[in-house]
């Protein structure tokens, strides 16, 4: 008897993933009018910047994508957040820029990250890079796209040697205690726009061992997972999100084979 067909994903997704794209776009519109005209730019309390940019994507983002789906809850780099959205099946999740730095500095390697999570999973997302043209999409059970091409991640599975997406501090020997592996680093601003590259196949893993907000990994976690590859914390634990405190231990992305390995070497 030939296997059962798996099971479409609910229609749901795709229309929240046709939402959060025609948002995305939007964002990118926006954004892109700011980008290399000295848009103000503050410190937050963190020190990191947020310029004012951000909050123009921010404000539209919230009323365009409350408005069309005013019974989920919301959770955004640039907005207090409410514990209310804990109440919500559903939850935005938003990073209006991701890589901001990379942004007020004229570079092009920044995204808007745009998530929807559904008791704890991800269940939309899409990474979109305006300058580039380039729109990472994903729906759960549906594959992960970009622009209109399938995506698959790396099938390399030895960690020496591997072409890695991290910040020097994730090769600290306190990350390994037999040692940190010898791989080709390299660095892109936003975490989000990393975990794409991952889902794409065009570096082998993704290493992020500090505190990671959701908003920075939610839409990139379901675009590797959707590629084949595989997205946890640190300790090889499964992300959830919408939660009270909404950051992860870490991420780490890879496919299957070379993120256990990971797992099992580092600490």
């Amino acid at each position: 008897m030939p296997a059962p067909e798996p099971a479409a994903p609910p229609p749901l997704h795709g229309a929240d993933l046709a939402l959060l794209v025609e948002a995305a776009r939007e964002a990118g519109r926006i954004a892109s009018g700011y980008w290399r005209q000295n848009p103000e730019v503050w410190a937050k309390g963190d020190d990191s910047p947020v310029s004012e940019a951000d909050l123009a994507v921010n404000d539209m983002l919230g009323e365009f994508l409350r408005a069309a789906r005013p019974d989920y809850g919301w959770l955004s780099e640039e907005t207090p957040d409410d514990s209310g959205r804990l109440d919500h099946d559903r939850v935005f999740i938003v990073d209006p820029i991701d890589g901001t730095r990379a942004f007020v500095a004229g570079q092009k390697t920044w995204a808007h990250a745009l998530a929807v999570a559904e008791a704890g999973e991800v269940i939309a997302g899409v990474v979109f890079l305006p300058l580039r043209d380039e729109l990472y999409t994903a729906r759960l059970g549906g594959g992960a796209m970009l622009n209109s091409t399938a995506l698959a991640v790396s099938p390399r599975g030895d960690l020496d040697g591997a072409e890695v997406l991290a910040n020097k501090h994730a090769l600290d020997a306190r990350h390994w205690p037999g040692g940190a592996p010898k791989v080709d680093r390299h660095v892109r601003p936003a975490l989000a726009h990393r975990l794409a590259l991952v889902s794409e196949g065009r570096f082998d893993a993704s290493l992020s061992f500090g505190r990671v907000w959701e908003w920075d990994s939610a839409a990139g976690s379901l675009l590797v997972s959707e590629a084949g590859g595989t997205a946890t914390d640190r300790s090889g634990a499964a992300l959830r999100f919408n939660q009270p405190e909404p950051r992860s231990s870490g991420v780490l992305a890879a496919s299957p084979t070379l993120h256990a390995e990971v797992v099992d070497r580092s600490a």
